[in-house]
């Protein structure tokens, strides 16, 4: 778990300080300052630089949900863990394995959407060509776009239902506030749905270990312990990791 939070503080740190720091910067004269006393002798602080760095190190402690919440993680990892389960294996691979794993695919299936917002937003505003307030909007648009191809529209009409908003008549219309919930709605049905496919095969492998313990009278035996070294052996002999990570990258074409 550590090392998926460092690695996406990594991700998104690098974009949201660069945007952050010279906006801070230009607002430093015309930001307020608040003078307080130190021991009573009348010196004073400025806390304008102080307050600007507590807002900036805010900001960064979103940067991980935000990232779990608009990107293709939560569809990778769901499914993960519930191929782990499928298996049979409680903690093998561990934790940080899979959201590692989950982390540098998320990373690969997000790699075009990444290279929009650095042409359209980032590599703009450094060159000084954008304002913050442009790069934001333009970043925004293929991230949005992404959702929206992912969103199903009952997941959307659904939240939009839920706020008592206007029905959007186009995608420009659709508000972010309504399209995160309804795009993990979405990501979590559509991890479900894979995992159900995935759980199907071994569930049938439990299905006739039990069957045949039971008629060779051996009820004592666990059916898992000798489910489990057929489920991974028959995992292994199918290439079971490409497939899983080639339908997975599939569902995000």
């Amino acid at each position: 778990m550590k090392v998926g939070r460092i690695a996406l503080w990594l991700l998104g740190g690098g974009l949201l300080l660069s945007l952050g720091e010279q906006a801070w910067a230009a607002s430093a004269a015309a930001a307020p300052s608040f003078p307080i006393t130190i021991g009573g002798k009348g010196q004073t602080e400025e806390v304008a630089s102080a307050l600007r760095v507590f807002l900036l190190l805010t900001a960064l402690s979103l940067i991980p949900a935000v990232l779990i919440c608009t990107t293709s993680f939560v569809r990778i990892v769901v499914v993960l863990s519930m191929l782990r389960q499928a298996v049979g294996l409680q903690d093998t691979p561990p934790n940080m394995v899979l959201m590692s794993l989950a982390l540098f695919l998320t990373l690969f299936s997000m790699s075009p959407v990444i290279e929009q917002i650095n042409e359209r937003a980032y590599a703009p505003y450094r060159a000084g060509k954008a304002t913050l307030e442009q790069a934001v909007e333009q970043g925004k648009e293929p991230l949005k776009q992404f959702m929206v191809r992912q969103t199903r529209e009952s997941d959307l009409a659904l939240m939009v239902e839920l706020a008592g908003a206007a029905e959007p008549q186009s995608v420009d219309d659709i508000r972010f506030v309504h399209l995160v919930p309804a795009f993990l709605l979405s990501e979590l049905r559509t991890a479900f749905q894979i995992g159900f496919v995935i759980f199907l095969p071994f569930l049938l492998i439990d299905i006739v270990v039990s069957s045949v313990l039971m008629a060779l009278g051996m009820m004592m035996v666990p059916p898992a312990t000798i489910a489990i070294p057929i489920k991974v052996l028959l995992f292994v002999l199918i290439d079971g990791w490409a497939l899983i990570v080639k339908s997975l990258m599939g569902t995000f074409a």
